[in-house]
């Protein structure tokens, strides 16, 4: 496999799907379960895994998929894998469940460790931001125009945009937004569900986003890659080191998006 190989309409094809059956289920009543980590999930996570499994699997058999409704494979496996697809079939359940529409169908390709394609897809408002390493960063709209996206300047408007987690922020996060004020006259915090806030910093729209919180690899790995092509960084923190995929714990550390002036 080689990047050049990847059809990025096919995966956003897969992606659309995806959304189409999570809308289905969104318009009626569905039932809510929980997870044994006490995280909630609804048919329409089940019912977007299948469509992208599935479309994945027809399209590219050799390479094999993480995604967070599957059985995960063992590490002793998964170190071997060069090529992997990272997928959050519904990312931002919480959001879903409360019928705000900030949630997302998340598809990557990882390489190496190392997000190298990345579908982000809103069904709610039918925006499909997509990103191939070298390549940058496009948001496709229910029209079927395409743009390029690039980061703001910072602060252009004379404010720091800091956007952060609608259902789970924390002391840190606090903390973290607290030292900003220290250096900007004006720090205004956006609240937004799901991967959506990476590309909120990829559309120009927020300047930071710090998750100084529990993640999963597959909630990030699209969204890093639709942010980082825009011409923001993703970094541990405080280690400022990148973040990595296909780990033998796929928890992520704390993390921090950001426009490269704030690094």
């Amino acid at each position: 496999m080689h990047i050049s190989e990847l059809n990025i309409d096919a995966i956003i094809s897969i992606a659309r799907q995806a959304g189409e059956e999570i809308m289905r289920i969104y318009q009626r009543d569905f039932k809510v379960e929980e997870k044994s980590d006490n995280s909630p999930l609804t048919e329409a996570d089940r019912a977007s895994n299948t469509v992208i499994v599935e479309g994945l699997q027809e399209a590219y058999p050799a390479i094999p998929i993480i995604s967070e409704e599957n059985k995960l494979t063992e590490y002793e496996t998964r170190k071997s894998w060069d090529w992997c697809w990272l997928v959050d079939p519904l990312d931002g359940t919480k959001e879903f469940i409360k019928k705000n529409g900030e949630f997302t169908v998340n598809i990557a390709l990882v390489h190496a460790g190392e997000p190298v394609a990345g579908v982000v897809y809103i069904p709610a408002q039918d925006k499909m931001y997509y990103a191939i390493k070298g390549q940058g960063t496009y948001l496709a709209d229910k029209d079927g125009q395409r743009r390029q996206l690039n980061i703001r300047s910072l602060a252009e408007d004379g404010s720091l945009k800091v956007v952060g987690s609608r259902s789970h922020n924390s002391p840190e996060v606090d903390a973290y937004v607290n030292g900003l004020r220290d250096r900007f006259p004006e720090v205004d915090f956006v609240a937004a569900g799901s991967s959506l806030k990476f590309c909120l910093l990829a559309d120009g729209i927020a300047d930071v986003y710090p998750r100084l919180a529990p993640t999963m690899e597959w909630d990030t790995c699209a969204g890093q890659i639709v942010a980082t092509e825009a011409g923001a960084l993703v970094l541990r923190y405080p280690e400022l080191t990148p973040l990595d995929y296909n780990k033998e714990n796929l928890l992520n550390p704390y993390f921090i998006a950001l426009h490269p002036e704030l690094s």
